[in-house]
């Protein structure tokens, strides 16, 4: 592949527009950002049942409410030990698959064969959850909140070929969650954080999301200035 000086000069122009383009997105990103921070600083910091009733009561808005989620109808099976608030029960089949495989030998010749692999495939999944759970002793539906992912607990092997894979939600969590009670509901799909107060507001602060655009952005720039080069350019030397 042989560049020009006249591909090597649009290129760089090609990359200074890429990189004025990602300042632009990225200042927006930034500002909305800072926006998003100006509404948690506001926010209210609850810690207390009572505090939490009267902010329900009184339509407060933004607030931070810090307390413990419990399942007041507990999940199980019957194979393992302990209740769950959600437990998951996911089945999985060690089956055979072939593959097509071509390795070149020290001659440059290519040899073709079949390859059979054994892996572990789900096949099934069967989910329990609690139907009722109380946040800071108030009661409120399960499904109102956005809970962690559910942890391994355990793997029961019903013969040499089936297992089952055991993944819950502990009864008790304690944690964070950020809402805007209004008309006397603190709303749905309530993400909730395992995390104090000043956590979370550091987790939903977070820039992470601008260090990767400007990841992907600049990729994107290399990817498209590599790609440029591979062009047929000729139109540039007319």
């Amino acid at each position: 592949m042989e560049i020009t000086k006249r591909e090597v000069i649009l290129s760089i122009s090609i990359i200074a527009i890429g990189l004025i383009l990602g300042i632009i997105i990225s200042g927006k990103l930034s500002d909305r950002a800072k926006d998003k921070n100006s509404i948690y600083n506001k926010a209210t910091h609850i810690e207390s049942k009572e505090l939490f009733e009267y902010a329900i009561r009184t339509d407060i808005g933004n607030a931070f409410v810090y307390g413990d989620l419990i399942s007041l109808d507990p999940v199980t099976y019957d194979e393992i030990d302990g209740e769950y608030m959600y437990i998951k029960k996911v089945k999985e089949q060690y089956t055979m698959h072939t593959r097509t495989v071509t390795t070149t030998d020290s001659k440059g010749k290519k040899h073709t064969k079949i390859e059979t692999y054994y892996t572990w495939d789900k096949v099934a999944t069967i989910k329990k959850e609690s139907t009722k759970v109380t946040f800071l002793g108030l009661e409120y539906d399960y499904n109102k909140f956005k809970l962690p992912s559910a942890k391994y607990i355990k793997t029961i092997k019903e013969s040499s070929t089936i297992r089952y894979k055991y993944y819950g939600i502990p009864t008790k969590l304690t944690g964070t969650i950020f809402i805007n009670i209004k008309d006397n509901n603190i709303g749905n799909n309530i993400i909730f954080y395992e995390s104090t107060i000043n956590d979370t507001i550091e987790i939903l602060e977070s820039e992470a999301h601008i260090i990767i655009f400007w990841i992907v952005w600049i990729l994107l720039i290399v990817v498209s200035t590599y790609g440029f080069y591979y062009l047929d350019n000729n139109w540039l030397n007319r």
